[in-house]
This record gives structure tokens, C-alpha cells and sequence, in this order.
């Protein structure tokens, strides 16, 4: 990983570009600052989990004020969203996402500035946290995460994970946006969720409560916990500090697309 994992290189920039929405012609103020100088600036705070109003201007990036506008604005025109699916097409297309299955997990941050989506935590109920809901590919490449409460049960998000995974195109045919399999641990345990996952023809790989785990589920999913850890190597998202839960979000999927970044540049696709 380069030094300066913020620095935006030039194939990076070429994919994000195009999805940033221009700037009004008659907005008030001061000229803007430089939509990649801002995109810089954003991603030094993901990094270095910095306050924003601490950003350092000698960098070049603007105030953490404007950088923190850009990332509200591009959220809201879903920015991140579209970037999330454009790599995760390209990886496709390179034959590096396993459909065969998917894992699922839950991970807690710290809820330090509080905020939509945040409870007491079930190791420590006197702070505040929230809750990462996670599914990945056979690979660990991760499709779609939900933030909730640290005290919502990782059962009630798996139809929201399956559903929320989008349409993956870069192969031949219609777009791709269900495992054939998806794996998890007793905490999904349900009847429900085998009934709904296999009317939508999903094989449920689920242990079952009060009986030994499946065997070798532990060593399908050590890929959950890798790609989990992954992304709170974010230093901004291993504690949460945006009370506004659509930021948050767009951090991690900001998260998610530099994940699929690096795995496409390994690949040199």
C-alpha cells in the first residue's frame, strides 16, 4: 500500500470523474476547490480518522468544512453507490467474484458522536455503537453493508442483505445479484430466513442452534472476518463520528469501492 494511500492516481480518477455531478455555474461564493483535491481530502479523513475541521490546509484539499460538502453532495446524486457497482462489474468481468456463495456477518463500532442508527452495545451497554451488517462473495470481496443500532439482531438484516445486493453486470447475459449459496453462523439461525432464502433459490448453509456447526463453515468464512477487519483498517470507520447516518454511509461505501480497487488492480484488469 502506497504512504499516501489518499493520493488519487490517475486510473482511479478516470472511474470516479464521470459519476461526480458539475458544479452549479452561478453557485454563490468563492470558486470551488477542485473536485479530485476535495476527493483527496475525503479520503485523508477516512484514513487518518482526523476531525474535519482539523484537515490541514497546507495539503492542498480545501477546508474539512468544503470537503465535507463535497461528500454530502456526491452522497446525495449516490456517488459512491454507482462507484461501488462500476468495480465490482469490472472485477466480474475479470472472473474474480465467487457466486458459488456468500458470507455474512455483523461487526460493532463505537458510536462516539451518536446519531440515527445507534443503541447501547451489547458489551458495554453504557456507550453507544452501531453495527456494520456485512455480505461478501466466496472471495471476501464485499456486495452490500447495512448500519443499524449495535442492539439490532443480525437476523433481522439477511433479507436486506441479499435484496440490497445490486445487479453486478461485466459477464455475459443479465446482470448477476444472487450466490447460488450464502453462509452464516447461529446468529442467522431462522426458519423463516431458510424458507425465504430458498424462494428466491438460495441454498441456506446456516448452523443451527443447539447443534454442532457445519462442518468446515469456520474455514469457509475466515474470508467475513478478513474483509470485515479490511474495511475498519479505515481508521474513520472503525469508530463512528458522523451523527448524520447518510455520511457514515457514504464512507463506507467509499470503504468498500477502494476494497475492490486494489483487488482489480492485482488482477490488472
Amino acid at each position: 500500500m502506497s504512504t499516501r494511500p489518499w493520493i488519487v492516481n490517475n486510473a482511479l480518477w478516470a472511474v470516479i470523474k464521470p459519476l461526480l455531478p458539475p458544479w452549479p455555474e452561478r453557485s454563490p461564493g468563492p470558486k470551488p476547490v477542485d473536485d479530485r483535491l476535495c476527493l483527496q481530502g475525503i479520503l485523508y479523513v477516512l484514513h487518518q480518522n482526523i476531525a474535519w475541521q482539523l484537515l490541514p490546509l497546507e495539503l492542498g484539499f480545501g477546508s474539512g468544512q468544503t470537503c465535507w460538502r463535497h461528500l454530502n453532495r456526491w452522497q446525495q446524486a449516490g456517488v459512491f453507490k454507482q462507484l461501488h457497482r462500476i468495480l465490482l462489474a469490472r472485477l466480474n468481468a475479470a472472473g474474480e467474484l465467487d457466486w458459488s456463495r456468500a458470507c455474512m456477518d455483523g461487526s460493532y463500532v463505537r458510536a462516539k458522536g451518536g446519531g440515527a442508527a445507534t443503541g447501547p452495545s451489547p458489551v458495554d451497554r453504557r456507550k453507544t455503537g452501531s453495527k456494520h451488517h456485512l455480505i461478501f462473495d466466496g472471495k471476501g470481496t464485499p456486495l452490500h453493508v447495512i448500519t443499524t443500532a449495535a442492539n439490532v439482531n443480525d437476523i433481522t438484516q439477511t433479507l436486506a442483505l441479499i435484496d440490497g445486493i445490486p445487479p453486478v453486470a461485466g459477464r455475459v447475459g443479465a446482470p448477476r445479484q444472487q450466490p447460488e449459496a450464502v453462509l452464516g453462523d447461529k446468529a442467522y439461525d431462522s426458519r423463516a430466513v431458510r424458507r425465504e432464502l430458498r424462494k428466491r433459490q438460495i441454498m441456506p448453509v446456516i448452523s443451527r442452534k443447539g447443534a454442532p456447526n457445519i462442518k468446515g463453515l469456520s474455514k469457509l468464512r475466515y474470508v467475513v472476518e478478513q474483509t470485515s477487519a479490511l474495511l475498519h483498517q479505515f481508521k474513520r470507520l472503525a469508530v463512528r463520528w458522523e451523527r448524520c447516518l447518510e455520511l457514515h454511509d457514504a464512507l463506507v461505501s467509499l470503504g468498500c469501492s477502494l476494497i475492490c480497487w486494489r483487488r482489480l488492480k492485482k488482477t490488472g484488469a
